[in-house]
């Protein structure tokens, strides 16, 4: 624990020298007494910070964010813990039953008294399939808060104007496209303006 410590402090000390790139722009037009410095938003920080869950985000200043991902990891490994103490408890309940340990506790003997032998290797495997596919999803919600960090940095100075425009218009054809026989062909043109 001491070692995981030392590894996420030395993982924000490596990143603030990371955060602290400042770029000058200076503008054709404008007077030589007019400079601005941008601090650079950079997509690697924000992926180094994703490693410590939630710091993505809130370096790209997606706050709202935050809660999100922690309640995944909060909801996947809730379920976790829960079917891996369920399959626990009827490993060992099986294993009282077939008289291999006897050190188990008392609701693993009322479960193998409950159960014939089948009905406990049935639920053993339940159990611990669920909590494999628990911690795998707990995995895939790590990766997808870093993807997600990642991308939301890229996208950190996308400026979408004012002149974006659908236009949606009605289309009447008399001819088909391939310019045999005749109809009437009605439908929608699309025209989007970036």
């Amino acid at each position: 624990m001491k070692r995981l410590g030392l590894l996420l402090i030395l993982l924000m000390l490596a990143s603030q020298g990371l955060l602290a790139q400042d770029t000058l722009i200076v503008k054709e037009d404008a007077p030589a007494e007019v400079v601005s410095i941008r601090k650079e938003h950079s997509p690697r920080t924000a992926t180094l910070l994703a490693l410590i869950p939630g710091a993505g985000q809130a370096y790209n200043r997606k706050y709202w964010k935050m809660p999100i991902v922690y309640a995944g990891f909060g909801v996947t490994t809730y379920f976790a813990i829960t079917n891996r103490n369920d399959y626990h408890l009827y490993r060992d309940a099986y294993d009282y039953k077939m008289g291999v340990r006897t050190d188990v506790s008392e609701q693993a003997i009322e479960e193998s008294e409950k159960y014939t032998e089948d009905n406990l290797i049935t639920l053993r495997d339940y159990y611990r399939s669920n909590m494999e596919l628990s911690w795998i999803l707990t995995a895939a919600w790590y990766l997808i808060q870093i993807i997600d960090a990642n991308v939301d940095a890229h996208f950190f100075y996308y400026d979408i104007g004012d002149d974006l425009t659908l236009h949606v218009e009605p289309q009447f054809n008399t001819i088909n496209e391939a310019g045999l026989g005749y109809g009437n062909n009605i439908g929608l043109s699309l025209t989007l303006n970036f």
